[in-house]
Protein backbone atom coordinates (compact mmCIF):
# COMPACT_ATOMS: atom_id res chain seq x y z
CA UNK A 1 0.00 0.00 0.00
CA UNK A 2 1.82 2.89 1.00
CA UNK A 3 3.39 5.83 3.70
CA UNK A 4 2.03 6.84 7.17
CA UNK A 5 0.13 9.93 6.57
CA UNK A 6 2.94 12.81 7.77
CA UNK A 7 2.44 13.47 11.26
CA UNK A 8 1.51 17.19 12.63
CA UNK A 9 1.77 20.02 14.89
CA UNK A 10 -0.10 22.72 16.45
CA UNK A 11 -0.08 26.09 13.75
CA UNK A 12 -0.99 29.54 14.94
CA UNK A 13 -3.97 29.54 17.17
CA UNK A 14 -3.97 26.59 18.35
CA UNK A 15 -5.18 25.10 14.86
CA UNK A 16 -3.60 21.52 14.17
CA UNK A 17 -1.80 21.54 10.61
CA UNK A 18 0.12 19.14 8.87
CA UNK A 19 4.14 18.89 9.26
CA UNK A 20 6.51 16.64 8.04
CA UNK A 21 7.66 13.98 10.54
CA UNK A 22 11.13 14.56 11.89
CA UNK A 23 13.90 12.33 9.73
CA UNK A 24 15.64 9.80 11.48
CA UNK A 25 17.30 6.07 12.14
CA UNK A 26 14.32 4.21 13.91
CA UNK A 27 15.37 4.19 17.83
CA UNK A 28 18.30 6.30 17.49
CA UNK A 29 16.29 8.96 19.45
CA UNK A 30 14.24 11.86 19.24
CA UNK A 31 15.18 14.81 16.42
CA UNK A 32 14.80 18.12 18.02
CA UNK A 33 12.79 17.20 20.95
CA UNK A 34 10.35 15.37 18.69
CA UNK A 35 10.62 11.72 18.78
CA UNK A 36 9.88 9.96 14.95
CA UNK A 37 6.42 9.98 15.24
CA UNK A 38 6.37 13.69 15.78
CA UNK A 39 5.20 13.86 19.07
CA UNK A 40 7.15 15.71 22.36
CA UNK A 41 9.92 13.62 22.97
CA UNK A 42 9.10 15.04 26.92
CA UNK A 43 9.25 11.83 29.24
CA UNK A 44 11.86 11.85 31.68
CA UNK A 45 13.83 8.28 32.00
CA UNK A 46 12.45 8.51 35.57
CA UNK A 47 9.28 8.54 34.61
CA UNK A 48 9.40 5.50 31.95
CA UNK A 49 11.37 3.62 34.48
CA UNK A 50 8.35 3.95 37.15
CA UNK A 51 6.02 3.67 34.02
CA UNK A 52 7.83 0.12 32.97
CA UNK A 53 7.48 -0.79 37.41
CA UNK A 54 4.11 0.62 38.26
CA UNK A 55 2.45 -0.65 34.90
CA UNK A 56 1.95 -4.30 35.99
CA UNK A 57 0.48 -2.86 39.25
CA UNK A 58 -3.17 -2.21 38.29
CA UNK A 59 -6.72 -1.83 40.80
CA UNK A 60 -7.17 -5.45 39.40
CA UNK A 61 -4.39 -6.61 41.96
CA UNK A 62 -6.09 -5.06 45.24
CA UNK A 63 -9.52 -5.74 44.55
CA UNK A 64 -9.86 -8.45 42.09
CA UNK A 65 -7.33 -10.76 43.38
CA UNK A 66 -10.01 -11.79 46.25
CA UNK A 67 -11.91 -13.58 43.69
CA UNK A 68 -9.11 -15.45 41.95
CA UNK A 69 -8.07 -16.64 45.30
CA UNK A 70 -11.60 -17.75 46.10
CA UNK A 71 -11.96 -19.77 42.70
CA UNK A 72 -8.18 -21.54 43.67
CA UNK A 73 -7.47 -21.67 46.54
CA UNK A 74 -3.80 -21.47 47.53
CA UNK A 75 -2.94 -22.95 43.93
CA UNK A 76 -3.99 -18.67 42.66
CA UNK A 77 0.07 -18.70 42.27
CA UNK A 78 0.35 -21.39 40.15
CA UNK A 79 -2.33 -19.46 38.29
CA UNK A 80 -0.46 -16.28 38.87
CA UNK A 81 3.19 -17.92 37.94
CA UNK A 82 1.58 -19.06 34.20
CA UNK A 83 0.16 -15.84 33.39
CA UNK A 84 3.01 -13.90 34.62
CA UNK A 85 5.61 -16.28 32.56
CA UNK A 86 2.50 -15.95 29.40
CA UNK A 87 3.37 -12.04 29.97
CA UNK A 88 7.23 -12.39 30.39
CA UNK A 89 7.52 -14.29 26.85
CA UNK A 90 5.44 -11.91 25.44
CA UNK A 91 6.84 -8.70 26.39
CA UNK A 92 10.40 -10.19 25.01
CA UNK A 93 8.77 -10.49 21.90
CA UNK A 94 7.37 -6.66 21.83
CA UNK A 95 10.58 -5.71 23.32
CA UNK A 96 12.22 -7.12 20.11
CA UNK A 97 10.42 -5.55 17.77
CA UNK A 98 10.17 -1.90 19.66
CA UNK A 99 13.65 -1.76 20.84
CA UNK A 100 14.45 -2.36 16.42
CA UNK A 101 12.04 0.33 15.74
CA UNK A 102 10.22 2.30 18.75
CA UNK A 103 6.55 3.76 17.64
CA UNK A 104 3.81 5.05 19.70
CA UNK A 105 1.94 2.23 17.39
CA UNK A 106 3.79 -0.71 18.76
CA UNK A 107 2.13 -3.87 18.52
CA UNK A 108 -0.65 -2.45 15.83
CA UNK A 109 2.28 -0.80 13.63
CA UNK A 110 4.17 -3.85 13.77
CA UNK A 111 1.33 -6.23 13.32
CA UNK A 112 0.70 -4.15 9.88
CA UNK A 113 4.17 -4.36 9.02
CA UNK A 114 4.62 -8.03 9.47
CA UNK A 115 0.83 -9.17 8.50
CA UNK A 116 -0.84 -6.68 6.91
CA UNK A 117 -2.77 -3.36 7.02
CA UNK A 118 -6.07 -5.50 8.41
CA UNK A 119 -4.17 -7.00 11.25
CA UNK A 120 -2.87 -3.40 12.31
CA UNK A 121 -6.25 -1.75 11.75
CA UNK A 122 -8.12 -4.40 13.65
CA UNK A 123 -5.61 -4.83 16.82
CA UNK A 124 -5.52 -1.00 17.22
CA UNK A 125 -8.96 -0.69 16.84
CA UNK A 126 -9.43 -3.26 19.39
CA UNK A 127 -7.03 -2.06 22.09
CA UNK A 128 -7.73 1.36 22.07
CA UNK A 129 -11.76 0.04 22.72
CA UNK A 130 -10.73 -1.51 25.50
CA UNK A 131 -8.65 1.14 27.12
CA UNK A 132 -11.84 3.64 26.38
CA UNK A 133 -13.57 1.63 28.25
CA UNK A 134 -11.74 0.88 31.10
CA UNK A 135 -11.71 4.92 31.58
CA UNK A 136 -15.09 4.49 32.47
CA UNK A 137 -14.12 1.76 34.86
CA UNK A 138 -11.69 3.30 36.57
CA UNK A 139 -13.58 6.45 36.84
CA UNK A 140 -16.29 4.54 38.11
CA UNK A 141 -14.36 3.05 40.91
CA UNK A 142 -12.52 6.44 41.93
CA UNK A 143 -15.86 8.29 41.94
CA UNK A 144 -17.07 5.42 44.40
CA UNK A 145 -14.01 5.46 46.77
CA UNK A 146 -14.55 9.44 46.89
CA UNK A 147 -18.36 9.30 47.74
CA UNK A 148 -17.74 7.51 50.68
CA UNK A 149 -14.98 9.68 51.75
CA UNK A 150 -17.39 13.28 50.72
CA UNK A 151 -21.06 11.75 50.75
CA UNK A 152 -22.44 15.35 50.12
CA UNK A 153 -21.01 15.29 46.22
CA UNK A 154 -23.02 13.02 44.00
CA UNK A 155 -20.91 10.10 42.62
CA UNK A 156 -21.08 11.03 39.28
CA UNK A 157 -19.83 14.05 40.02
CA UNK A 158 -16.46 12.70 41.05
CA UNK A 159 -16.29 10.65 38.06
CA UNK A 160 -16.63 13.69 35.44
CA UNK A 161 -14.23 15.96 37.94
CA UNK A 162 -11.83 12.81 38.09
CA UNK A 163 -12.12 12.69 34.28
CA UNK A 164 -12.01 16.45 33.72
CA UNK A 165 -8.64 16.22 35.80
CA UNK A 166 -6.65 13.96 34.12
CA UNK A 167 -7.77 14.96 30.88
CA UNK A 168 -6.50 18.09 31.64
CA UNK A 169 -2.91 16.61 32.41
CA UNK A 170 -2.63 14.84 29.19
CA UNK A 171 -3.64 18.00 27.41
CA UNK A 172 -1.00 19.79 28.18
CA UNK A 173 2.12 17.77 27.71
CA UNK A 174 3.52 14.39 27.69
CA UNK A 175 5.71 15.61 30.46
CA UNK A 176 2.69 16.37 32.62
CA UNK A 177 1.25 13.14 32.28
CA UNK A 178 4.47 10.86 33.19
CA UNK A 179 5.26 13.20 36.36
CA UNK A 180 1.47 12.24 37.43
CA UNK A 181 2.18 8.71 36.75
CA UNK A 182 5.74 8.58 38.11
CA UNK A 183 4.09 9.84 41.63
CA UNK A 184 0.84 7.82 41.14
CA UNK A 185 2.88 3.96 40.22
CA UNK A 186 5.46 5.47 43.20
CA UNK A 187 3.03 5.31 45.72
CA UNK A 188 1.85 1.82 44.17
CA UNK A 189 4.94 0.62 44.52
CA UNK A 190 6.14 1.45 47.92
CA UNK A 191 2.60 0.16 49.16
CA UNK A 192 3.22 -3.33 47.23
CA UNK A 193 7.09 -3.57 49.13
CA UNK A 194 5.61 -2.22 52.55
CA UNK A 195 2.62 -5.14 52.60
CA UNK A 196 5.14 -7.64 51.60
CA UNK A 197 7.81 -6.82 54.05
CA UNK A 198 5.08 -6.75 56.80
CA UNK A 199 3.49 -10.09 55.58
CA UNK A 200 6.53 -11.57 55.59
CA UNK A 201 8.10 -10.47 59.20
CA UNK A 202 4.28 -11.55 60.36
CA UNK A 203 4.98 -15.08 58.49
CA UNK A 204 8.05 -15.59 60.86
CA UNK A 205 6.57 -15.10 63.94
CA UNK A 206 8.39 -11.40 63.65
CA UNK A 207 6.61 -8.37 64.91
CA UNK A 208 3.69 -7.38 63.95
CA UNK A 209 3.08 -10.86 63.92
CA UNK A 210 3.14 -13.63 66.73
CA UNK A 211 4.18 -16.90 66.05
CA UNK A 212 5.52 -18.17 63.33
CA UNK A 213 2.60 -19.21 60.23
CA UNK A 214 4.26 -22.33 59.21
CA UNK A 215 2.59 -23.61 55.79
CA UNK A 216 -1.17 -24.29 57.60
CA UNK A 217 -2.65 -21.80 55.33
CA UNK A 218 -1.45 -23.66 52.21
CA UNK A 219 -1.93 -27.03 52.89
CA UNK A 220 -5.08 -26.92 55.17
CA UNK A 221 -8.68 -26.12 54.61
CA UNK A 222 -9.09 -28.95 51.51
CA UNK A 223 -5.42 -28.42 50.51
CA UNK A 224 -2.95 -26.38 48.10
CA UNK A 225 -5.65 -27.31 45.28
CA UNK A 226 -8.80 -27.22 46.93
CA UNK A 227 -10.82 -27.11 44.06
CA UNK A 228 -8.48 -29.56 42.20
CA UNK A 229 -6.28 -28.65 39.63
CA UNK A 230 -8.72 -27.35 36.74
CA UNK A 231 -8.50 -24.48 38.66
CA UNK A 232 -5.35 -23.15 38.06
CA UNK A 233 -6.97 -22.40 34.49
CA UNK A 234 -9.97 -21.24 36.38
CA UNK A 235 -7.57 -18.56 38.50
CA UNK A 236 -6.00 -17.83 35.26
CA UNK A 237 -9.12 -16.39 33.56
CA UNK A 238 -9.76 -14.63 36.86
CA UNK A 239 -5.92 -12.83 36.73
CA UNK A 240 -5.25 -12.47 33.15
CA UNK A 241 -6.73 -9.05 32.37
CA UNK A 242 -5.03 -7.67 35.64
CA UNK A 243 -1.67 -8.13 33.76
CA UNK A 244 -3.23 -5.96 30.56
CA UNK A 245 -0.83 -2.61 30.88
CA UNK A 246 2.59 -4.07 31.04
CA UNK A 247 3.18 -3.30 27.49
CA UNK A 248 2.48 0.33 27.89
CA UNK A 249 5.99 1.20 28.29
CA UNK A 250 6.31 0.48 24.41
CA UNK A 251 4.02 2.89 23.64
CA UNK A 252 5.65 5.61 25.77
CA UNK A 253 8.92 5.04 24.86
CA UNK A 254 9.00 6.82 21.51
CA UNK A 255 8.28 10.04 23.35
CA UNK A 256 11.49 9.70 25.44
CA UNK A 257 15.04 10.95 24.85
CA UNK A 258 16.74 7.33 24.46
CA UNK A 259 14.29 4.95 23.39
CA UNK A 260 15.55 2.12 22.75
CA UNK A 261 17.20 2.45 26.52
CA UNK A 262 14.28 2.51 27.62
CA UNK A 263 12.84 -0.27 25.79
CA UNK A 264 15.54 -3.02 27.10
CA UNK A 265 15.64 -1.53 30.56
CA UNK A 266 11.55 -2.30 30.88
CA UNK A 267 11.83 -5.43 29.09
CA UNK A 268 14.84 -6.99 31.04
CA UNK A 269 12.87 -5.78 34.60
CA UNK A 270 9.42 -7.71 33.76
CA UNK A 271 10.48 -10.88 35.36
CA UNK A 272 11.31 -9.33 38.75
CA UNK A 273 8.42 -7.61 38.70
CA UNK A 274 5.72 -9.60 37.97
CA UNK A 275 7.38 -12.21 40.73
CA UNK A 276 7.87 -9.33 43.29
CA UNK A 277 4.05 -6.85 43.18
CA UNK A 278 1.88 -10.05 42.11
CA UNK A 279 3.09 -13.48 42.90
CA UNK A 280 5.09 -12.00 46.47
CA UNK A 281 2.34 -10.44 47.32
CA UNK A 282 -0.27 -12.85 46.52
CA UNK A 283 1.61 -15.53 48.33
CA UNK A 284 1.80 -13.29 51.57
CA UNK A 285 -1.71 -13.21 51.75
CA UNK A 286 -2.65 -16.85 51.11
CA UNK A 287 0.33 -17.84 53.62
CA UNK A 288 -1.18 -15.63 56.47
CA UNK A 289 -4.89 -16.34 56.28
CA UNK A 290 -7.44 -19.42 55.25
CA UNK A 291 -8.17 -19.01 51.63
CA UNK A 292 -11.74 -19.58 52.34
CA UNK A 293 -12.24 -16.56 54.65
CA UNK A 294 -14.94 -14.58 53.42
CA UNK A 295 -12.46 -11.41 54.10
CA UNK A 296 -9.84 -12.46 52.01
CA UNK A 297 -12.68 -12.87 49.29
CA UNK A 298 -14.00 -9.55 49.63
CA UNK A 299 -10.52 -7.25 50.12
CA UNK A 300 -7.34 -9.25 50.72
CA UNK A 301 -4.59 -6.98 51.37
CA UNK A 302 -7.37 -5.11 53.86
CA UNK A 303 -8.02 -8.73 56.00
CA UNK A 304 -4.50 -9.63 56.02
CA UNK A 305 -3.50 -5.56 57.52
CA UNK A 306 -6.20 -6.23 59.75
CA UNK A 307 -5.76 -9.84 60.89
CA UNK A 308 -2.11 -7.92 62.05
CA UNK A 309 -3.68 -5.24 64.06
CA UNK A 310 -2.58 -2.56 61.49
CA UNK A 311 -4.44 0.64 62.20
CA UNK A 312 -6.49 2.38 59.64
CA UNK A 313 -5.47 -0.52 57.19
CA UNK A 314 -9.03 0.19 55.32
CA UNK A 315 -8.26 3.83 55.01
CA UNK A 316 -4.86 2.95 53.82
CA UNK A 317 -5.85 0.36 51.64
CA UNK A 318 -8.52 3.21 49.87
CA UNK A 319 -6.01 5.68 49.50
CA UNK A 320 -3.52 2.77 47.63
CA UNK A 321 -6.27 1.10 45.34
CA UNK A 322 -7.39 5.04 44.96
CA UNK A 323 -4.03 5.77 43.69
CA UNK A 324 -4.23 2.60 41.58
CA UNK A 325 -7.24 3.51 40.15
CA UNK A 326 -6.19 7.03 38.98
CA UNK A 327 -3.11 5.67 37.34
CA UNK A 328 -4.65 3.12 35.35
CA UNK A 329 -7.22 5.87 34.11
CA UNK A 330 -4.40 8.38 33.37
CA UNK A 331 -2.61 5.86 31.48
CA UNK A 332 -5.44 4.37 29.39
CA UNK A 333 -6.35 7.59 28.54
CA UNK A 334 -2.33 8.36 27.09
CA UNK A 335 -2.24 4.33 25.81
CA UNK A 336 -5.74 4.88 23.93
CA UNK A 337 -4.46 8.64 22.46
CA UNK A 338 -1.17 7.45 21.54
CA UNK A 339 -2.99 4.39 19.76
CA UNK A 340 -5.90 6.50 17.74
CA UNK A 341 -2.64 8.98 16.84
CA UNK A 342 -1.04 6.21 15.26
CA UNK A 343 -4.03 4.76 13.95
CA UNK A 344 -4.13 8.60 12.24
CA UNK A 345 -1.14 8.37 10.87
CA UNK A 346 -1.02 5.27 8.99
CA UNK A 347 -4.57 6.57 7.53
CA UNK A 348 -6.67 4.16 9.56
CA UNK A 349 -8.58 6.49 11.76
CA UNK A 350 -9.26 10.19 10.62
CA UNK A 351 -6.43 12.44 9.63
CA UNK A 352 -7.12 14.94 12.55
CA UNK A 353 -5.90 12.42 15.05
CA UNK A 354 -2.91 12.74 13.73
CA UNK A 355 -2.34 16.09 14.42
CA UNK A 356 -0.42 17.65 17.71
CA UNK A 357 -0.96 20.71 19.53
CA UNK A 358 1.80 23.28 20.21
CA UNK A 359 2.04 21.18 23.73
CA UNK A 360 3.45 18.27 21.13
CA UNK A 361 0.46 15.95 22.21
CA UNK A 362 -2.42 14.53 19.93
CA UNK A 363 -5.36 16.27 21.32
CA UNK A 364 -7.96 15.36 18.80
CA UNK A 365 -6.74 11.82 19.53
CA UNK A 366 -7.04 12.67 23.20
CA UNK A 367 -10.20 14.34 23.07
CA UNK A 368 -12.08 11.50 20.79
CA UNK A 369 -10.96 8.78 23.76
CA UNK A 370 -12.03 10.53 26.30
CA UNK A 371 -15.58 11.30 24.55
CA UNK A 372 -15.88 7.78 24.50
CA UNK A 373 -14.84 7.11 28.05
CA UNK A 374 -17.28 9.59 29.22
CA UNK A 375 -20.05 8.02 27.22
CA UNK A 376 -19.30 4.74 28.53
CA UNK A 377 -19.65 6.27 31.94
CA UNK A 378 -23.00 7.31 31.57
CA UNK A 379 -23.92 4.02 30.59
CA UNK A 380 -21.95 2.70 33.74
CA UNK A 381 -24.63 4.81 35.67
CA UNK A 382 -27.65 5.13 33.69
CA UNK A 383 -27.51 1.08 31.84
CA UNK A 384 -24.88 -0.76 34.13
CA UNK A 385 -26.55 -4.18 33.32
CA UNK A 386 -27.47 -3.72 29.58
CA UNK A 387 -25.66 -1.68 27.37
CA UNK A 388 -22.26 -1.48 29.73
CA UNK A 389 -21.92 -4.80 30.59
CA UNK A 390 -21.73 -5.53 26.67
CA UNK A 391 -19.28 -3.42 26.48
CA UNK A 392 -17.21 -5.08 29.45
CA UNK A 393 -18.15 -8.28 27.57
CA UNK A 394 -17.10 -7.11 24.59
CA UNK A 395 -13.99 -5.92 25.18
CA UNK A 396 -12.54 -8.40 28.34
CA UNK A 397 -10.71 -10.94 25.79
CA UNK A 398 -8.92 -8.25 24.01
CA UNK A 399 -5.62 -8.90 26.03
CA UNK A 400 -5.49 -12.07 25.19
CA UNK A 401 -5.44 -10.96 21.35
CA UNK A 402 -3.25 -8.67 21.61
CA UNK A 403 -0.55 -10.96 23.01
CA UNK A 404 -1.74 -13.37 20.18
CA UNK A 405 -0.55 -10.71 17.61
CA UNK A 406 2.26 -9.93 19.44
CA UNK A 407 3.85 -13.53 18.82
CA UNK A 408 2.19 -13.94 15.43
CA UNK A 409 3.96 -10.61 14.54
CA UNK A 410 7.12 -11.27 15.62
CA UNK A 411 7.40 -14.74 13.95
CA UNK A 412 7.25 -12.61 10.68
CA UNK A 413 9.50 -8.97 11.97
CA UNK A 414 12.40 -11.25 13.35
CA UNK A 415 13.09 -12.29 9.45
CA UNK A 416 12.16 -8.40 8.38
CA UNK A 417 14.77 -6.85 10.59
CA UNK A 418 17.35 -9.77 10.10
CA UNK A 419 16.97 -8.94 6.57
CA UNK A 420 17.05 -5.41 6.66
CA UNK A 421 18.40 -3.80 9.56
CA UNK A 422 20.34 -6.66 11.72
CA UNK A 423 22.17 -4.13 13.57
CA UNK A 424 19.05 -3.35 15.40
CA UNK A 425 18.45 -6.53 16.88
CA UNK A 426 19.63 -5.45 20.12
CA UNK A 427 16.83 -7.39 22.17
CA UNK A 428 16.25 -11.14 20.82
CA UNK A 429 13.34 -13.38 21.82
CA UNK A 430 15.05 -16.76 23.67
CA UNK A 431 14.81 -19.85 22.00
CA UNK A 432 13.27 -18.20 18.16
CA UNK A 433 10.91 -19.56 16.75
CA UNK A 434 10.24 -22.78 19.24
CA UNK A 435 9.57 -20.49 22.27
CA UNK A 436 7.57 -18.16 20.67
CA UNK A 437 5.37 -21.06 19.04
CA UNK A 438 4.88 -22.48 22.74
CA UNK A 439 3.71 -18.96 23.94
CA UNK A 440 1.15 -19.20 20.90
CA UNK A 441 -0.13 -22.77 21.60
CA UNK A 442 -0.57 -21.45 24.79
CA UNK A 443 -2.25 -18.42 24.38
CA UNK A 444 -4.79 -20.47 22.21
CA UNK A 445 -5.68 -22.73 24.87
CA UNK A 446 -6.48 -20.27 27.51
CA UNK A 447 -8.78 -18.47 24.68
CA UNK A 448 -10.10 -22.01 23.81
CA UNK A 449 -10.91 -22.79 27.43
CA UNK A 450 -12.16 -19.65 27.66
CA UNK A 451 -15.19 -20.73 25.15
CA UNK A 452 -15.11 -24.01 27.65
CA UNK A 453 -15.47 -22.12 30.90
CA UNK A 454 -18.87 -21.17 31.56
CA UNK A 455 -17.87 -18.03 33.32
CA UNK A 456 -15.58 -17.08 30.19
CA UNK A 457 -17.93 -17.98 27.48
CA UNK A 458 -19.76 -14.56 27.30
CA UNK A 459 -16.93 -12.95 27.82
CA UNK A 460 -14.76 -14.97 24.42
CA UNK A 461 -18.09 -14.59 22.60
CA UNK A 462 -18.35 -10.92 22.40
CA UNK A 463 -15.02 -10.28 22.28
CA UNK A 464 -14.83 -12.33 18.99
CA UNK A 465 -17.94 -10.84 17.76
CA UNK A 466 -16.19 -7.20 18.23
CA UNK A 467 -12.94 -8.81 16.59
CA UNK A 468 -14.66 -9.64 13.50
CA UNK A 469 -16.69 -6.44 12.93
CA UNK A 470 -14.00 -4.22 13.70
CA UNK A 471 -12.05 -7.13 10.94
CA UNK A 472 -14.89 -6.72 8.64
CA UNK A 473 -14.71 -2.39 8.75
CA UNK A 474 -10.71 -2.85 8.19
CA UNK A 475 -11.12 -5.36 5.06
CA UNK A 476 -13.76 -2.95 3.43
CA UNK A 477 -11.63 -0.13 3.62
CA UNK A 478 -8.52 -1.72 2.48
CA UNK A 479 -10.47 -2.37 -0.47
CA UNK A 480 -11.46 0.53 -1.47
CA UNK A 481 -8.44 2.78 -0.45
CA UNK A 482 -6.96 3.60 -3.33
CA UNK A 483 -2.81 1.98 -3.78
CA UNK A 484 -0.61 4.51 -2.68
CA UNK A 485 2.48 5.17 -5.24
CA UNK A 486 5.67 3.68 -3.61
CA UNK A 487 7.14 7.21 -3.80
CA UNK A 488 4.42 8.05 -0.84
CA UNK A 489 5.98 4.92 0.61
CA UNK A 490 9.46 5.79 0.80
CA UNK A 491 8.45 8.68 3.06
CA UNK A 492 7.36 6.84 5.83
CA UNK A 493 9.34 5.38 8.61
CA UNK A 494 11.36 2.67 8.07
CA UNK A 495 11.24 -0.77 9.09
CA UNK A 496 7.33 -0.26 10.43
CA UNK A 497 5.64 2.17 8.07
CA UNK A 498 5.82 -0.44 4.69
CA UNK A 499 2.70 -1.97 3.49
CA UNK A 500 2.24 -5.32 2.78
CA UNK A 501 2.73 -4.84 -0.66
CA UNK A 502 6.40 -4.46 -0.47
CA UNK A 503 6.74 -7.63 1.77
CA UNK A 504 8.65 -10.50 0.10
Amino acid sequence: MGAHPPPSSAGAGGTPTTTPAPTGTPGSGPTGGQSQDGLQAGLKNRHLSMIAIGGVIGAGLFVGSGAGIAAAGPGILLSYALTGLLVVLVMRMLGEMAAASPTSGSFSAYADRALGRWAGFTIGWLYWFFWSVVLAVEATAAAAILTGWVPAVPQWAWALLVMIVLTGTNLVSVGSFGEFEFWFAGIKVVAIVVFIVIGALAIFGLPPGGAPVGTENLTGHGGFLPHGPGAILSGMLLVVFSFMGSEIVTLAASESPNPVQAVRKAVNSVIWRIALFYIGSIAVIVTLLPWNSKAVEKSPYVAVLESLDIPYAGTVMDVVVLTAVLSCLNSGLYTASRMAFSLGQRGDAPKSFATVNKGGVPAVAIWASVAFGFIATIFSYTSKDTIFQFLLNSSGAVALFVWLVICVSQLRMRRIIERETPERLTVRMWLYPWLTYATIALIVFVIGYMFYNPEGRQQMVLSVVAAVVVLAVGLILDRRRPRETAAAEAAGAPGVAARPADRS
